[in-house]
């Protein structure tokens, strides 16, 4: 029986089926290679199919002892001190990206002590993970690394300066938080907490919108609106997580500082994405502006109250209906991008 052998796209022999078996035990050949016969071309197997078909057994034989091996590849493979001293790592961009991902967290710890500014740090650090993501998938051509950063920064000094001055007590729902009746609950949270906390993240894109020297496409103010969610849910989950979260039984606190990094400012990220939409086709079609705008708030709003009240106040299955209404938020800002071109002809005369 003659085989031919097939590695990397480059085809060897055809060789007797005895010199094969001599090929793997020295290990110029794999069991696993591929390989067929003049009989076989059609279906090639492997070559440990044919040694097993031929009755023929292998044994690989060793180089040489463990520490003969060891002093043969271990200069070049083990310790390239060559490759070191040349420093071609440093121009490996992703190896350093991952590098910063996989231990900024362990140098947060040690660094900024387990204070404020550490929960600031570890959420700035799952932020930028988020934005990362979001910048991959959600740029255009009208996206600026400068214009994200002020976005991100800018919303959290709006968060700072409302929250920080109890400003959002001008806004009345916020009085109905103390009540037990399912329905005024409902309206302190879509009303007062909803409306509030959606319009704090949306100043930062109405700012930019009205300053852009080009009309923005809806997705580039979708892309800003996640980042600014994004940058809502950094800061309050700092306040949850030294103020709500510390006072918590350690199993439950865990969870919470864990949804507070990830989930929940994803959460706030898709609503505050919603308003980036309508915001950015209130400054194409500004005849509509009234309604648009109204949309930009009532949607996230609604979105995000709708959220809290099934949590807050229906116990387990409020938490499967929040989590329903978390990812009705995520279909829905997929539906606006996929449908965005298509709904520009609405306006049209």
């Amino acid at each position: 029986m003659n085989i031919t052998i097939i590695r990397n796209n480059q085809t060897y022999g055809p060789y007797a089926i005895e010199d094969v078996q001599r090929y793997v035990n020295h290990g110029t050949f794999l069991k696993y290679d591929i390989a067929y016969t003049e009989t076989d071309t059609d279906r090639p197997k492997t070559v440990g199919y044919y040694l097993k078909k031929a009755g023929l057994r292998t044994s690989i034989e060793h180089e040489g002892n463990l520490f003969s091996q060891l002093g043969r590849i271990g200069r070049k493979m083990a310790f390239p001190f060559e490759t070191l001293r040349q420093r071609e790592w440093s121009s490996d961009t992703k190896l350093l990206i991952l590098a910063l991902v996989g231990l900024l967290p362990l140098a947060f710890g040690t660094f900024l002590g387990t204070g404020w500014l550490m929960f600031y740090a570890i959420s700035l650090y799952f932020a930028a993970i988020w934005g990362m993501f979001f910048y991959t998938y959600f740029k255009t051509s009208q996206v600026r690394i400068k214009t994200t950063l002020i976005i991100f920064f800018l919303t959290q000094a709006c968060v700072f300066v409302v929250f920080g001055l109890a400003l959002n007590y001008l806004n009345v729902a916020y009085f109905l938080g103390n009540s037990n009746s399912f329905i005024l609950k409902m309206l302190f949270f879509v009303l007062g907490v909803g409306v509030t906390e959606e319009l704090v993240k949306s100043i930062p894109l109405y700012l930019i919108s009205s300053r852009a020297r080009e009309p923005l496409f809806p997705q580039t103010l979708v892309f800003y609106g996640l980042i600014s969610g994004i940058a809502f849910g950094v800061f309050e989950g700092v306040e949850y997580q030294l103020g709500v979260n510390a006072e918590m039984e350690y199993g439950e606190s865990f969870f919470s500082n864990i949804a507070r990094l990830t989930s929940l400012p994803f959460l706030h990220a898709t609503w505050c994405g919603i308003a980036g939409y309508f915001i950015a086709f209130a400054r194409l079609y500004p005849k509509y502006r009234l309604s648009l705008y109204f949309l930009a708030l009532s949607i996230p709003a609604s979105l995000h109250g709708l959220y809290d009240t099934f949590t807050a106040t229906l116990g387990g299955i409020g938490i499967i209906l929040a989590i329903l209404t978390g990812l009705f938020g995520v279909i829905m800002l997929m539906t606006y991008l996929r449908k965005g071109s298509s709904n520009r002809a609405l306006f049209k005369e």
